[in-house]
This record gives structure tokens, sequence and C-alpha cells, in this order.
């Protein structure tokens, strides 16, 4: 045991930043020297932490201590004086870049698979060698040489592998062979070698020739590598040498401390009893072991006067007991199981669980000098919350960052990448066209206007990718007088920086090309805004490292390859923000979480699967062989995370967060949560929060609207109508209202995938052209249909799902008329228009087909891709559109077509139920002894015509929406009228027959 003990902790109900601080100004009254000392830390946000607690606890100007990262690459330029001369005679090489060794160990990859006779894709070897490097990273922190992992495994233990493990270990045993030969040839080393050279070296120093009258002290470390346990325990026999621990357990029995492990394997059955890595202390302990340290030596760092142990720590202890100690909760007294000032609140979904967060946010800044904090692993929530706080006028730093790939920049580097893979549909274009970087040089407002104009052109189906297909678009657009001109010019100059990516969409191309082409299109449509600010300035670098890299290493790929490639790089950069935010309201993450507190600490997302993280298998290294190599388990961040939270219940005042469901399924609650709910006495339920967020969105007074019935003046109602639209006036007049006096469409999606009405379209198209063309040729059509077919842009699945019910309705379809032309009845005309006045209101429409019966006769034949109107519906005056056809024909309304309609037919290209096969035809007039004459039926079709534009086109009756209950309508105009509304509303329930 130390003579005197440098070893401290600072305990979890003690914020670790302001408590060290606090403790090292009392402890060396001469500023100055604190100033020469130095302080190891964990990481760079560890830094920002310990910096901002010196500001709050220096009441005068202080000269700040040097702070170093321990798990800094460059130790050895950040400890300066302190390490200097000792590296200067040996120097270390350097360490290897990371992004180099991602591409080393990615080709790497594929070189060893390839030897082996596998093949890999692009991506797939990509995400391999990321986790190939971290694999590679915990076996040097192991200080297990990567080239000696053949001689520890026990072959026995690798024999009873599944094949799959096997199959890894021995690729990986390959790898890991050839890669110091590789490394040798770049004169450099890993990174994580060269950090134990230094570390190692550091620690010698300091045994012969430790820094005089400099006080050094290593703080905040809650995980370590044998060499870090070696400095530590260096430093804490050290004349001015400080260990400072966070929330290590001084109270928790021996006995539990024991089971926490690491285990010796027993001499008798060579079993090794699993470590309870999950638990909050196994870390501290296993570094406390590795440094060759009693728990009993460590003391709490600095404890305030008239101090009394804080109940909390016990109640957090038994929380986080081992499993077999969890039946003492119900003998606890309940003051060592109480959280005093803690509130939990379950929400709906995340985005109520946001609008709980910024609210409780908002709260706190009422009271005056409050600080909160949120804190959470869950990126996607922190920034939901960050843009609600914004609603309160709210900046919140988020000092975890936000991945380069959702920033501005990265965002339109990714767009880019899948523009070409995607081979420009109109979706990903119009990404990019809105995107808020982008405007090719010109005004703003300009330029969003011409989007707006392509916007609109590129809606429904896009025939054909790439520029052709969005330049045949506009000009199809020009060409029928739906888009001006002048759009079709600017388009023609717009293209131009695209036409790199459209013309090598598909090839395989060398990684410098593709990086080139990127980089010089982002440059032309962006300008220098792309690569302003500290975003912008990221993403330069990493396309610029890339660009360096790609030349030496040869990697061919596709851009769809390098768009997975780019997301996952950029997914490990992260965008922080620079100072500035608002000086009570924070974002932490969990490293930040783990040194400092808030007057209220919201822990939030507290799911399985997020807090604690759960980490997938190692695809290099199976569990079993993990074990044997002393390697942390899957475990190991649960354990951490554990920490975090106990770090979190520490605090004055908490609220814990979660969601019942997330955006896919219902979520589980995290074991932490599930831990509180079964031992906590009387949690309390912050009811009042979901509340008052619900009402910030709720209205004050719910006032259903009453069934809407429009009546414009009579002259404003149109004088001419189609044959199309008269169902739709007779059954729901506000739809006829909507679409033909207000002139509302209901828009298609971007690109959208063929519809039924599309379909319905490009059939008419293809027998339209059969007629005319062909002349109705026996054999033509179906060779016509695969064409048009093959040359639209419809998904593979639904082309393949669509064609054999269109084969075999073509193949109906041909024999039909083949049979009618035996029997006397030939197409006299496809596709005609014709235009009539009846009752003062000009009829319109278009025949799709027009047969000469054998006796002289007509036949109107219309074309349904589904299931056309049953006879019955018809006769009930229905579905009038054939009858009002006929009215035409009758009316002399079409030109050159002469004679008595004597047959009103669909031809429906729909499955016939008994026949099993697809195509049957069915007469609206009906059949046997119920069947309507072809005069009757035009007669009731006349007068229904006429009844009903007399009522709401030449009188001013409303366009009531939905007057007839049980009638199959559309839905186009639901929202509009507001149907949910009403539809409930005792007032609206009469109808108009």
């Amino acid at each position: 045991m130390l003579e005197k003990s440098r070893l401290f902790t600072i305990p979890f109900h003690r914020s670790f930043a302001d408590a060290l601080v606090e403790g090292l100004i009392k402890r060396y009254d001469d500023p100055m020297t604190l100033a020469q000392g130095l302080i190891l830390l964990p990481n760079n946000r560890s830094i920002r932490a310990i910096t901002e607690a010196f500001v709050r606890q220096s009441s005068s100007g202080l000269l700040l201590p040097r702070m170093v990262p321990v798990g800094d690459p460059l130790l050895d330029d950040r400890l300066g004086a302190f390490l200097d001369p000792v590296d200067m005679i040996d120097p270390l090489p350097p360490a290897i870049p990371p992004l180099e060794r991602h591409f080393r160990l990615t080709r790497l990859v594929k070189k060893v698979m390839q030897k082996q006779g596998r093949t890999i894709a692009v991506p797939e070897a990509h995400r391999l060698a990321e986790e190939l490097a971290l694999t590679l990273d915990q076996l040097m922190a192991a200080e297990i040489a990567p080239e000696q992992l053949t001689q520890l495994i026990d072959p026995m233990a690798e024999e009873e592998l599944a094949r799959h493990w096997q199959a890894s270990l021995k690729l990986l045993e390959c790898i890991i062979t050839e890669w110091p030969e590789e490394l040798k040839k770049t004169g450099q080393i890993e990174s994580q070698e060269r950090r134990n050279r230094l570390l190692d070296r550091l620690a010698d120093r300091w045994q012969t020739q430790p820094p005089s009258e400099k006080p050094i002290i290593a703080a905040g470390a809650i995980t370590g590598s044998p060499v870090s346990a070696r400095l530590l325990r260096v430093i804490s026999e050290m004349e001015g040498g400080l260990v400072v621990l966070p929330g290590l357990d001084n109270s928790m029995s021996d006995e539990e401390w024991q089971l926490l492990g690491p285990h010796e394997r027993d001499p008798d059955t060579g079993i090794k009893q699993p470590s309870l890595e999950s638990h909050p202390q196994f870390q501290l302990k296993l570094l406390l072991d590795r440094m060759g340290v009693d728990r009993k030596e460590v003391i709490e760092w600095d404890p305030p006067k008239n101090y009394h142990p804080d109940n909390r720590e016990q109640a957090i202890r038994h929380v986080m007991a081992p499993a077999r100690y969890t039946d003492r909760w119900r003998s606890l007294p309940e003051k060592e199981r109480a959280f005093p000032n803690l509130s939990v609140i379950e929400t709906a979904h995340p985005e109520e669980e946001a609008q709980v967060i910024a609210l409780a946010l908002r709260a706190a800044v009422e009271e005056k000098g409050q600080t909160a904090a949120l804190v959470t692993p869950d990126r996607a929530l922190a920034i939901r919350v960050s843009a609600l706080l914004k609603r309160f006028g709210i900046d919140a730093d988020d000092s975890a960052g936000r991945p380069l790939s959702l920033t501005p920049p990265g965002l339109l580097l990714l767009d880019l990448v899948s523009l070409a893979a995607d081979h420009f549909s109109a979706v990903s274009f119009l990404a990019i066209a809105k995107h808020p970087l982008v405007a090719f040089g010109e005004d703003r407002d300009l330029w969003r206007d011409h989007i707006r104009s392509l916007d609109m052109i590129l809606r429904g189906p896009l025939l054909r990718n790439g520029l052709a297909g969005i330049t045949a678009k506009i000009k199809e657009a020009v060409d029928n007088q739906k888009a001006d001109p002048e759009l079709l010019a600017w388009w023609e100059k717009t293209k131009i920086p695209f036409q790199a990516l459209d013309q090598q969409y598909q090839s395989v191309l060398p990684l410098t090309k593709i990086v080139k082409i990127l980089r010089e299109t982002a440059n032309q449509i962006a300008g220098e805004k792309i690569w302003a600010e500290a975003a912008g300035h990221l993403a330069a670098d990493l396309i610029a490292e890339i660009e360096s890299l790609a030349a030496d290493h040869n990697e061919d790929m596709r851009f769809s390859d390098f768009a997975h490639v780019l997301r996952q790089l950029m997914d490990k950069q992260a965008v922080r923000p620079m100072t500035g935010g608002h000086p009570r309201i924070f974002i932490w993450g969990l490293i930040e979480a783990r040194l400092q507190h808030a007057d209220l600490m919201i822990a939030a997302s507290l799911n399985e699967t997020v807090w604690p993280p759960i980490k997938e298998a190692d695809p290099w290294l199976a569990p079993r062989i993990r074990s044997e190599l002393g390697l942390p388990g899957l475990e190991l961040r649960i354990g951490i995370a554990a920490h975090d939270f106990s770090s979190v219940l520490g605090a004055k005042k908490i609220l814990l967060t979660r969601a019942r469901r997330d955006a896919r399924a219902p979520t589980m609650p995290s074991r932490f949560w599930l831990r509180l709910e079964a031992m906590a006495a009387n949690l309390h339920h912050a009811d009042n929060l979901p509340y008052w967020a619900r009402q910030l969105d709720e209205p004050k007074g719910f006032r259903p609207v009453t069934r809407p019935a429009p009546n414009p003046p009579v002259l404003d109602r149109p004088k001419r109508i189609a044959v199309t639209r008269f169902d739709s006036l007779q059954s729901d007049p506000y739809s006829y209202y909507a679409s033909n006096i207000l002139g509302l469409r209901k828009l298609d999606p971007v690109d959208a995938e063929p519809t039924a009405a599309w379909r319905g379209s490009l059939i008419h198209s293809i027998l339209e052209n059969w007629v005319k063309e062909d002349n109705s040729r026996i054999g033509r059509l179906k060779p016509r249909a695969l064409a048009f077919l093959e040359s639209i842009n419809a998904h593979i699945i639904q082309k393949t799902l669509w064609l054999p019910r269109l084969l075999q309705a073509i193949d109906w379809i041909e024999g039909e008329v083949q049979k009618n032309a035996a029997e006397g009845r030939t197409i006299l005309d496809v596709e005609r228009e014709g235009r009539s006045q009846i009752n003062g209101i000009e009829l319109f429409g278009f025949v799709d087909r027009i047969d000469r019966m054998g006796d002289g006769s007509l036949a109107i034949v219309d074309y349904k891709t589904g299931t056309p109107p049953s006879a019955a519906s018809v006769k009930n005056g229905d579905m009038l559109q054939l009858a009002l056809l006929g009215l035409l024909i009758e009316h002399n309304g079409i030109k050159d077509i002469k004679g008595q309609v004597s047959a009103f037919e669909y031809w429906s290209m729909a499955q016939d139920l008994k026949k099993k096969t697809a195509g049957y035809s069915r007469s609206v007039l009906g059949s046997g002894k119920n069947a309507l004459l072809p005069e009757d039926f035009l007669n009731m079709a006349e007068e229904r015509f006429i009844r009903v534009t007399n009522d709401y086109l030449h009188n001013q009756t409303p366009f009531t929406a939905r007057p007839h209950r049980g009638k199959k309508l559309y839905d186009d105009y639901v929202q509009l009228m507001r149907f949910d509304e009403w539809r409930s509303n005792p007032q609206s329930k009469s109808a108009q027959n």
C-alpha cells in the first residue's frame, strides 16, 4: 500500500469536473504552480469540460495547466517538454493516418479474399476493413501483437467454432500476416502502437526522472489498457502525481467487488467464470487490478466540510447491483432505494419525447441561474430537440456534434453520388436542385422559380432515365403548351455540369476519376459555398484526402459503390459547434455527462439498443476466441453506458424519458429503466410535461365545419362538361366544383411508379397505334406492346408482374377482333373526339373505339385496365359515360360518324374470374329479360343529363359535398372538403337526393 495515497475518486453525486477543479485550486495556493502542471484526460471532449469548469471556478484571471488527451495520436507533440528530450534521441515513426489505413486494409481484405477464391462487393470490403481496424486496435491495446494471434489461440477452441467463424478466423490470420509488411513499406506504424510506445516512454522517464515541482494529474479514466494502467501507477507514486477516478464505489461489499471479475480458470475444470462486464464498476476494477492497487487505497477527493455520505450513492449502488443480489431490494429501507427529485416520462413516440424535453429545458430557463442539460446517445433525438428549442429562441450547443453526412455540404456531396447511382431519377435531381447551397450563380429567387416549374413537369412517371429523360419531359411539356419555352433554354444550360455524371453513371471507374467528377460537379453547381464554414472545411479535407489516397490505391468502383463508401466515411466525421450557444442550456453526449452535472439532467432515449447500445458481433473474432485472448466482450459498452447512467443519477434533479415506439416498431425499455422501476420507491411520473407539450399545438377549441356546399353565381358556372366528369357532377358535386370551377388537381408524385390511370393511357396508346399504323393486323399487337413496355422506366418487378396479364389481355383482344371480323363487325375508328350542344351545355369527350356492326349499326367500346361498371349501376344512372358518348353520335357530334348505336361495351384487361385469364367484355345494357334497349338507355341518359345540368349549371344549386351516402367515390378532394370533420357532425347529416 502506498505510504501516502495519491489515488482519489469523486462520487457520482458530485460533478466530476467542478469538484476536480475546485480541489486543484485549493491544493495549489500558488496559481503558477498549477499553471506549470499537466492534466492527462481521456479525450478532447473531456478537455472542454474541464476548461469550462476552470472558467466557472476562477473568480479572476487564471493561467490554465496544460491539458492533454491520452488517446491523441499526436501525444508527443501535445506533451511537449514533459517528454523531451527522450523522444528526440530515438524518434518514433509517424502513425499511419486513419483514412490511409482504411484504404490499405480494404485493399488487403480484397486481395486475401481473391486468393481464397472469394468475391466481395466494394461496400462490403470497406465495411469489413472498418471492423478489422477496430479489432486490430483492441488487440494492440491489450498488447497482443496481431502476428502472434495464431500462437495464442487454443487449436481445440478453434475447431469447436462454427464454420463461418473458422472461415473468418482463417481470413484474419492471412490478413494480419501480410499487414506488418504493408505497414513497413509506408515507414509508418499503427496509431495505437505508437501511443503505447509513447506512454511507456513517458512512464519510464517519469519513473527515473519525475518532473520536479510540476504537478501531474491523471483524471477521468474509467477504462485502461495495460500501458495506461502502468502510466497511472507511475503517476500515483510520483511526489507531484495525482490520479482521480470518476465514480469508484468504495462502499461496495468485497463479495460483490470480487464477483465482477476478471476470473482465473478453475484449475480442476479449466472453466473460467465470465466477468460482469455490464456492471458500471467492472472497468474501474480492471484498471485498479492492472495498476496493482487495492480499492481501499483510493480515497474521496477533497470532501466538503461537514460532509456526510449521500444516500443517493447507496441507491445507485443498489439499483446497479449484480443480478445475483437484486433479491435484496425487497428488504432495503426506503431511504436507500429512493431517488428524490427524480421524475420519469414515457411518451408515445420520439416526436412527443423531443417536444417534452424541449419544454422541460425551456422551463429551466425561467429559474434564475439554473442550468439544464439533455444527455442522450441518440443523435437523431438530439438534433430534433435542438430544432424544437429554436421555437423558443434557444440555440443549444450539441457537444457531440453532427455527422458530416447530415450537414448541408455532406448531404449535397452524397446526393450528387446518389444522383449518378440512380441515373438521374427525378427525385434525386430535385433533391439537389432544391438544396440550399445550389443556385448555379443565379439569383436565388429566380432559381427557385425555375425549379418549381421543373418540379411540376417531372411529376408522374418518367419514361426515360438520365438527362435525356428529363429533357424529353420538358420538351413534351413545351410542345403541349404546359411550360414556357424559356424553361427549355434554361435547362440546356443547367444540365451541362451534370453531363460527366450522366455519361459515367454505370461505368466502373478508378476512384480518382469518380472523386474528380464529384469535386468538379460540386464546384460548378455550388461554388465556394460548399467548402465554407466548419462542415465545408471538413468535407473539403475529406474529399482531398480521398483523392490523394485514391491515386496510390488504384481501386475501381461504380458510383453506386462509392455512395456507400462515402457515407461510411462521412458518418465517422463529426462537425462540432463553435461556442456561443445558450449559456445555461446544453446538449451533451455521454462523455460530457460523465464529467459534469447541470442543475437539471435529462437522460433521454432510455430504450434497449440505444442506452445501453448493443453492439453487433465482431465479424472477425468469435466471442469464444475473444475470451481466449482476454479481449473485452460485447458487453463492454453496456458497462460503460451503465457508468454514464450512474453519473446522471447522481445529479440534483433528474428527468428520465423514453418513447414506447420508434419509427419502425414498439421499443423495449432500457435495462436501467426496468431496474429503477423494480427497485426505486415511488417513482414520480411527470405527467404535466406531456400535457403541456400537447397543448402547444392543440387548438383552443374544436369547431368542426359543416358539410361544405359552395354556391357560386350561375354566370361563373361552366357551360361545357366532359363525359368523364358528368358522373362526378351528379354523385359528388363538390368534387366537380373543386376540379372544374376552382381548377384544382391532385399532383402526381415526382418520378411516380406507373399508376392504374397511367397504365390505362399506355394501353390506349398501344391499341390506337395498332389500329392506325398496323390496320389491326393479327400478330402485330404483341410485338408493339412488348417494345413499348421495354421503353418505359418502370421498376423491373412491376414490369415482371404486369407483363403476363398484359400479354393474356392482348391475346384476348386480338382473338375478339378476329372473331368479330368473321361475323362482319369491323373497327371503324379509334380515339375520336366529339362535341355537341345538349340543353345549352357543350358535351365533349373521346371515344376509345367505334365499331361498325354487321347490320350497319354502331358499337362503342371503352378500354378498362380494372373492373368495369356493372350493368346494375349503369341502370341506376350512376355510370353514364358510354351513354353520353352515344348521345354525341346521335347528335352528330363526331364528324363522319353516322348511325344508330346498338352496343355499349367495356373491354377489360382485368382477370376474368370465371376463366381465370385476363381479358373480357361487358355490355352495360345487361342481358336477358332485364336488359335495357339501346334507345331506352340513351333516353334515360339524356333525361338525367338535362336534369343534372339544369340543377347545377343553369340554376344556383349548391355543390354539396357527398350528398348521396353509399356511393363509391374518388377521394382526391376528401381533405379539401374536410370530410372527417363534418361526417360525424349531426348538423351535416342531411343528404340531398
